[in-house]
């Protein structure tokens, strides 16, 4: 899916995580079908870069370890002098074993939350339009343990971890946003989901996620184009100040405004959840 042929992102500069596989790839293609500039930050630096020959001239691959404070903060040194109007947190792990990032953080709230606060922070003063981050519906589910983010007492349950993730995700999206708002800045945090989309993420979890991604192959049968029309229009429509994004059936349907769980709008947890993530990371927002 492009964007509306009426919002053009020619001249405009996209920072994709997460972006040589799934949901990640579809939205750099689809904004750079769309005339942006489109970077592409992970891991899998020979892959991206096959698929940055692909969108085209305008794209490019840069390596991005986001479960490692040092590397997101090579990163971003490395964009001191370049301009972005678009970050797009995207990239996640999905119910992983239990395992630690380098900096000792349980995986995936170091990746999905951590890594990409940090990353904020740290290319804010570069961004000229908005941040998208994209969370999920098993937000729903999640809970926020302030006092075992990182699950070194709790026995670790790999779900649950997931659930917690995407829950950090939406928290941190929306408090971004109230922030920039308060300090009158131009800049907008939006906050998207993809519902059900066919990607390996989801497939081989060893939990109740392998069910559900089953059902979603065999009957939603969403190809990731479709997953990422949430986060593309996220992405482009200048007429998005903010809020939350997402298939307007949960998993599957037209984008449109999804609906926040109960636990995401606890503006005392996100404020919490934000300072914790502060001191963890040692990145502080310049807002203003």
């Amino acid at each position: 899916m492009a964007p509306d042929a009426t919002t053009s992102l020619v001249g405009r500069t996209v920072v994709v995580t997460g972006a040589t596989s799934g949901v990640g790839e579809a939205t750099a293609r689809a904004l750079g079908a769309a005339g942006a500039t489109v970077v592409l930050a992970g891991r899998n630096v020979d892959r991206g870069k096959r698929i940055a020959d692909e969108i085209g001239p305008r794209a490019e691959m840069m390596s991005l370890d986001l479960a490692d404070l040092s590397a997101i903060r090579a990163f971003a040194d490395a964009f001191a002098d370049r301009r972005i109007d678009v970050l797009v947190n995207n990239a996640g792990v999905m119910a992983v074993p239990l395992g630690r990032t380098a900096d000792g953080f349980e995986m995936q709230i170091g990746t999905n939350h951590l890594g990409h606060f940090a990353l904020t922070g740290l290319l804010l003063p570069r961004i000229t339009g908005r941040i998208v981050t994209v969370s999920s519906a098993a937000h729903l589910i999640g809970r926020i343990d302030l006092d075992d983010l990182n699950w070194e007492r709790r026995p670790y349950n790999r779900a649950a971890g997931y659930a917690q993730s995407k829950l950090a995700n939406l928290l941190f999206a929306l408090e971004l946003e109230r922030r920039l708002a308060a300090a009158r800045s131009p800049l907008r945090a939006v906050a998207a989901h993809p519902g059900y989309a066919a990607t390996e993420v989801g497939s081989h979890t060893g939990t109740w996620f392998d069910r559900l991604f089953g059902f979603g192959k065999t009957i939603l049968q969403r190809t990731p184009d479709q997953g990422a029309e949430s986060v593309v229009l996220a992405a482009s429509d200048p007429g998005i100040a903010g809020g939350y994004i997402g298939p307007r059936l949960l998993l599957y349907g037209a984008p449109g405004v999804a609906t926040v769980g109960r636990r995401a709008r606890d503006r005392e947890t996100a404020t919490r959840l934000w300072e914790l993530s502060e001191k963890l990371t040692g990145v502080h927002f310049e807002i203003g």
